[in-house]
């Protein structure tokens, strides 16, 4: 097998995460997420079209009418439609939204149902969002450092922060709306990368321990080289449902699939060169990987 010198490249590797980790905090900080109606308030309407519905003249009417930011999408099928009002309209203005659609539609507007999310529950969700990450990432930490070693928990770690400010920065550039689906989707991201972090963790720990003569640097390098193609058939036919997902599955979970694309390909980067980088960094060597003898084993039946 030619072993693939990744870790040649770390340094530029370094500089390219660099980049792109300033460029997503400076957005964060700077332009923020465009938060959905989940977090910020505000009501949504479900109506049913007799024949199918034209979103753009529903967009134009609802402007027209004082629904100024008004989100229009479709729902499940051509017929049936989601609205999403910013906050300042309350739930009482659904009889008088479907009357407006209807003036403006030969057929028949029929209101399905229609749900009022107020600022306080929007903050809670906010909230408990960012608390579910944060303990999710604490749990993998405390994981991997009992499984593998310290070391292996931080780079973990590192890639999985990595991976969730470039998404987030992605959502802030792009301005695309943040709601549940998209939380959910990042949570599913911290999944997936420590899934081919791990993978890719455990087999340099049994190459650490059976290549004794090579240097981390090398041990790294076949590690990865082994484990490439197994990483890449994963995350290409992960990407090639995302994608159909994005291109087929309707503006409700367009977003969602778009943030498990982001995610699942700087997530497949990172396990690659953000975690084995930093074990290289923080000087990770087969010492830290050998077995503890236990007190008074038999030194004959540790011989290989």
């Amino acid at each position: 097998m030619k072993i693939i010198n990744f870790m040649g490249q770390r340094k530029l590797a370094v500089v390219f995460s660099t980049v792109l980790l300033i460029a997503a905090i400076a957005s964060l900080a700077t332009r923020q997420l465009n938060w959905g109606l989940d977090f910020t308030g505000g009501t949504l309407v479900e109506v049913y079209y007799s024949d199918s519905a034209n979103l753009n003249t529903i967009r134009d009417t609802l402007g027209q009418g004082g629904y100024e930011g008004a989100a229009v999408m479709s729902f499940g099928t051509e017929q049936d439609v989601l609205i999403r009002l910013p906050q300042g309209h309350s739930d009482k203005e659904g009889s008088a939204l479907v009357s407006l659609l209807q003036d403006n539609y030969d057929g028949n507007v029929e209101l399905r149902r229609i749900e009022f999310v107020g600022p306080q529950v929007g903050d809670e969700l906010r909230e408990q969002g960012g608390l579910a990450m944060l303990l999710a990432l604490g749990l993998v930490m405390l994981y991997i450092a009992f499984r593998f070693q310290f070391k292996f928990a931080v780079g973990a770690v590192v890639a999985l922060i990595h991976d969730v400010i470039i998404t987030l920065g992605f959502f802030s550039i792009t301005g695309m709306e943040f709601d549940l689906t998209v939380l959910a989707a990042l949570l599913a991201v911290i999944g997936y990368s420590l899934n081919d972090t791990i993978v890719v963790s455990d087999r340099i720990r049994e190459n650490f321990r059976k290549l004794r003569r090579s240097d981390p640097i090398e041990v790294i390098n076949i590690s990865l080289t082994e484990t490439l193609g197994r990483t890449l058939v994963t995350s290409l036919t992960t990407l090639l449902v995302l994608l159909a997902l994005a291109l087929f599955g309707g503006e409700m979970i367009n977003a969602f699939a778009i943030a498990l694309i982001v995610g699942v390909g700087i997530g497949t980067y990172s396990s690659i060169y953000v975690a084995a980088n930093t074990l290289i960094m923080m000087g990770v060597s087969k010492e830290d990987l050998i077995i503890p003898v236990k007190e008074g084993a038999d030194q004959e039946d540790l011989t290989p």
